[in-house]
């Protein structure tokens, strides 16, 4: 009898637990046992759950239950971003804008602005209306920043108020019929599933919570020619308020005011690489922020 109950507890062992889905994986995760959670999320992501993928892909970029690997990260994100995740779309199109690839982050910031995603809405509009990288819309960039403002994001709010100062009463007037053409005929959301929420275990809005940073604090080095763009304002003092409220994060950079047409972009740095000015915009999370090389 003693050999049969052990062979039963070594079977056991060995089997998976039964009915692990992605919400089991979020409780062991909010419950401090991220490297349980990973386990749970694998299977399910490669068997091709998008959840579970988004998940695996927050644990890469963040380091927790596995070693931090943004190239893992990144590869999560995709799968599940390719299965019409949103929050997917949204972090991988961040995650690609930040590194430099802005073809493709915009790309998938496109895809999540097409969603409705607020932060995707307000990166996507704010390039738009600047013309970086995309040819200039001010108009379409209007729309898509007060959609995103319109549910409550902050930043947008503010830059939106920045638009209203400087553009004309008609463009903002299109803008605006242009927004609610486009909610109109937003395809209603699914009910949602069981994932990560943006600001959960990314504690910290993490694109989501203000996350931890994914990698360690730049230090300053003097001649560098990388900055960080932070965005585009009506008004100086608009800039300098931004700025105010996100020195403290920056490790003692100095800002930069930029002219550009009627705005003013506000930059920071110096920093000495890319990678230098895009883990200062990760620790910035989720400020819209990419980084630029200084004249």
């Amino acid at each position: 009898m003693r050999n049969l109950l052990l062979a039963l507890a070594i079977a056991s062992a060995a089997m998976p637990v039964a009915g692990q889905t992605v919400r089991s994986g979020i409780d062991a995760w909010q419950k401090g046992d991220t490297a349980g959670a990973v386990a749970i999320w694998r299977p399910l992501a490669e068997k091709g759950d998008a959840d579970a993928a988004f998940n695996l892909g927050q644990a890469y970029r963040l380091g927790k239950g596995v070693s931090l690997d943004l190239a893992q990260a990144q590869g999560w994100f995709e799968r599940a971003a390719r299965k019409g995740h949103v929050d997917a779309q949204s972090t991988l199109g961040l995650l690609l804008f930040q590194n430099g690839n802005r073809v493709g982050g915009m790309r998938w910031l496109n895809a999540a602005a097409e969603a409705g995603e607020p932060k995707s809405l307000l990166m996507v509009g704010t390039a738009l209306y600047n013309g970086d990288g995309v040819p200039a819309d001010p108009v379409t960039g209007y729309a898509y920043v007060s959609r995103a403002a319109a549910q409550g994001l902050a930043p947008a709010q503010a830059t939106l108020a920045d638009m209203d100062a400087v553009m004309p009463l008609e463009q903002r007037q299109k803008g605006i019929a242009l927004a609610q053409t486009m909610a109109a005929r937003k395809v209603v959301a699914a009910p949602p599933t069981a994932k990560l929420a943006s600001k959960k275990p990314v504690a910290a809005k993490p694109t989501v919570a203000k996350p931890a940073a994914m990698t360690a604090r730049p230090t300053i080095v003097a001649g560098g020619k990388w900055r960080i763009q932070l965005g585009a304002f009506g008004q100086r003092k608009s800039a300098e308020a931004l700025f105010g409220k996100l020195s403290g994060k920056l490790g003692g950079r100095q800002a930069y005011y930029v002219p550009a047409g009627a705005v003013i972009r506000l930059q920071a740095g110096p920093f000495e690489s890319r990678a230098a000015a895009s883990a200062a915009c990760a620790n910035l999370a989720p400020q819209p922020c990419f980084a630029v090389v200084g004249p």
